[in-house]
């Protein structure tokens, strides 16, 4: 079992009637609310959090990509990305990801995404999701129709990128360029592994089964109604001859650990609070252009997990209510092993990203979430998929092939 660490990066000083006085966290969220002073040490403190989770021992650190919003502060997960391929050694670095039809050429995500790669050591994840409509279409400015289309056609030059060794050219729909020769290429070869972060999308499911990358099913309705979701990912891996490797899948699932289940409440209930009422207050408007989901998926009743119709399902709910719907695990060490257990055998998961860090949880309550988590619940669950292997994993260089990072000398000239 692989254990992830997962980090929207936040902004956490929202005020208290920012979901009556503001429409939306994103696209147009009013940016007086943002310090950036305040702001220089949430980066820091965001970035020790993700440190820590490698020292405790979780498999991967992940970060992501949105715009113009207060829900997650990461215009740029390659930046964040650089910073901790410097300060850690052994976790992965997985990036989910880059919204690949937004960047014009997409070379630009082949050649930092493979400058990460050999950075690190080859530890990078490379993650190629389609972009929030109101990352895409809104912030961006991406005609819904075409977005989907300019994400294969981007995906095909990166892969391209990635595997030939000549200058070549590439004349696409929406990118045409003469002379294609990244320098560099990635270190893991052919290339990272690649994963795919979705919100449900029936697409998504065959291309990720087709094309035999991880499917990572990023919700935060919880794992009760995320069994759906995956049981119908699981039911078309099938009908298209893919096997049922559990780590072809992961799922993103929010993580409160504290010494009882009271303590858990008295802890974070307030942040898991701040997290659903303003960091996912999002204007219906934004939330789903129209031709932004495909018909497919519509007539599937595959819902946006921000807007009215989402946020009226969250409303009123209590700390009770998160925990018991499936929203949050939380409780005791005892009490998440059991939970987890449950989401992830029940959704037949091998890659868990665990949201640790929620909403405007201080970095003391984080760290300690973190610690719990990982000396009291990782271990009673490691060996729950002993019998599969995971070929969807990182491949670096062995200890003895490493660079010497940060072994600086005093010159000494001949």
């Amino acid at each position: 079992m692989k254990f992830h660490w997962f980090h929207l990066m936040p902004w956490p000083y929202l005020p208290d009637d920012f979901q009556q006085k503001h429409r939306s966290v994103w696209v147009d969220v009013d940016y007086n609310l943002f310090d950036p002073e305040k702001g220089h040490h949430v980066y820091n403190e965001y970035l020790d959090e993700l440190e820590y989770a490698e020292k405790c021992g979780f498999d991967g650190i992940c970060c992501n990509e949105h715009h113009s919003n207060a829900y997650g502060l990461m215009p740029s997960p390659n930046l964040i990305a650089a910073a901790l391929a410097r300060r850690t050694e052994r976790a992965a670095l997985v990036v989910l990801g880059n919204s690949i039809a937004l960047y014009n050429p997409p070379i630009r995500v082949a050649e930092e995404f493979a400058m990460l790669d050999i950075i690190s050591g080859g530890r990078l994840v490379a993650g190629f999701p389609v972009g929030t409509s109101m990352d895409t279409n809104f912030a961006y400015g991406v005609t819904p129709a075409t977005l989907r289309e300019r994400y294969y056609e981007a995906h095909d030059l990166i892969l391209q990128c990635w595997t030939r060794k000549d200058t070549f050219h590439f004349n696409g729909k929406y990118t045409q360029v003469r002379y294609v020769n990244p320098w560099p290429r990635p270190l893991q070869q052919p290339h990272p592994p690649i994963w795919i972060p979705g919100g449900g999308s029936l697409e998504t499911w065959d291309w990720t089964t087709e094309k035999n990358y991880v499917y990572c099913y990023l919700s935060y309705f919880g794992y009760i109604r995320g069994k759906t979701v995956m049981d119908s990912f699981w039911r078309r891996v099938e009908e298209l001859g893919g096997d049922d490797n559990p780590f072809r899948a992961g799922f993103l699932q929010l993580v409160c650990v504290a010494d009882s289940d009271a303590e858990a409440e008295r802890l974070y209930a307030e942040h898991v609070d701040y997290f659903y009422n303003r960091c996912l207050h999002v204007y219906t408007g934004f939330a789903d252009a129209p031709g932004y989901r495909t018909l497919k998926t519509v007539r599937a009743g595959i819902r946006a997990q921000v807007g009215a119709a989402a946020s009226a399902l969250r409303q009123n709910l209590t700390w009770k209510d998160f925990v018991e719907q499936g929203y949050v695990v939380a409780g005791s060490p005892d009490s998440v092993a059991q939970q987890l257990e449950e989401v992830i055998k029940g959704l037949r998961v091998g890659q868990l990203m665990c949201l640790m860090q929620i909403g405007n949880m201080p970095k003391e309550k984080v760290l300690y979430n973190t610690k719990l988590f990982a000396e009291k619940v990782m271990p009673k669950l490691r060996n729950i998929w002993s019998g599969y292997e995971d070929h969807w994993f990182i491949k670096p260089l062995p200890p003895e092939k490493r660079a010497k990072v940060g072994d600086i000398r005093e010159p000494v000239i001949a």
